[in-house]
């Protein structure tokens, strides 16, 4: 297959000028820097799935014979051993792995340059946190139980889920989390978009690049018809070679977060949508607590507008979506920097 180039951006009629270019931010929460307390967005905390696929609660184990073609064989001498996960579920109190835990944590955060709270302090506060995690953010998969959160890799994407949610508590005094930019780069734009791609580029009016580029056979393109197409929306444009991304971390790296659309809601002001269409993803937790992280740091701000995040898993509904988060930021622009 042939590369298809996309051309530099164009500016398509109607949208003559500069009505439909759209500059992004590049920035990341700077993260948590508090004094004494502490609190959780728990309507966007990432929730934890005991998927036993993930760890079998049980395996059936024999001593290693090889067969005649040298390959480990369960037909042979000896009985088979069944291993199960029991004995650790009956000799760990659930009290003292949760002190564990909340010990960890305040570890963790002790060592961060914007902690001034003394440990002890902090302690208290992360073993309630951590007691309504479990018991609220915790979905074991049968025949999985939620004690089995205390074993790899669970334990350390559990602690991971709570760091990315913990944040000071700006309603008792603390300072609000505020996002970090890069300080030697300007905004990125549409304007800079340059890209070559194998994919079929998707044609487009509202946007100031001319083709979406899809990464799904319909889903996105069905979406991009509905937005090029909406009376709600003013401009949008695909995340494809814009630069702009959001942080998260799993398995004890960072990676980048690229969601599906930026959209400009019509109605005039700086106000943008983060527009992501997805199906499954194992991670579509853990990127949307991101997502919503980093709009609360920039809309904090009040130096860029104000944005808003959409996960929409039927591409039927971005219309509903688009209303419901331009009613939103236009309405109540103090919620929407809570948000």
């Amino acid at each position: 297959m042939n590369a298809h180039e996309v051309p530099e951006p164009i500016l398509n009629s109607p949208f003559r000028g500069t009505r439909s270019k759209l500059a992004h931010l590049r920035a990341r929460p700077a993260g948590a820097a508090f004094r004494h307390r502490v609190k959780v967005d728990w309507d966007n905390a990432a929730p934890l799935h005991l998927d036993p696929m993930d760890i079998p609660p049980e395996v059936e184990m024999k001593a290693g014979l090889l067969s005649n073609r040298g390959r480990p064989s369960l037909v042979g001498p000896g009985s088979l051993e069944r291993v199960d996960l029991n004995p650790f579920r009956e000799g760990k109190r659930r009290q003292r792995l949760e002190f564990e835990m909340a010990r960890d944590l305040t570890r963790d955060y002790s060592k961060q340059p914007g902690c001034d709270a003394p440990p002890h302090v902090m302690f208290v506060q992360l073993a309630t946190i951590v007691r309504q995690y479990l018991r609220e953010k915790v979905r074991p998969i049968e025949p999985a139980q939620d004690v089995d959160a205390f074993l790899s890799p669970w334990y350390g994407w559990l602690l991971e889920r709570l760091v990315a949610a913990i944040r000071p508590d700006d309603l008792n005094g603390e300072t609000t989390e505020l996002p970090c930019t890069e300080s030697g780069r300007e905004p990125g734009s549409t304007a800079e978009v340059d890209i070559v791609t194998r994919l079929e580029p998707y044609p487009v009016v509202k946007s100031h690049i001319n083709a979406v580029v899809p990464d799904t056979a319909k889903w996105e393109q069905c979406a991009a018809y509905r937005l090029d197409n909406s009376e709600l929306v003013d401009a949008f444009v695909k995340n494809a070679g814009l630069g702009f991304a959001i942080p998260y971390l799993h398995n004890g790296e960072h990676h980048e977060y690229l969601p599906d659309f930026i959209v400009r809601p019509a109605g005039g002001g700086e106000r943008f949508l983060i527009l992501e269409t997805k199906g499954y993803d194992p991670l579509k937790d853990v990127k949307t607590q991101a997502a919503h992280r980093w709009v609360r740091a920039v809309n904090a701000s009040g130096d860029f507008g104000l944005w808003d995040y959409a996960l929409v898993s039927d591409p039927g509904m971005v219309d509903e979506t688009i209303d419901r988060a331009a009613e939103l930021i236009s309405s109540d622009p103090k919620s929407a920097r809570k948000h």
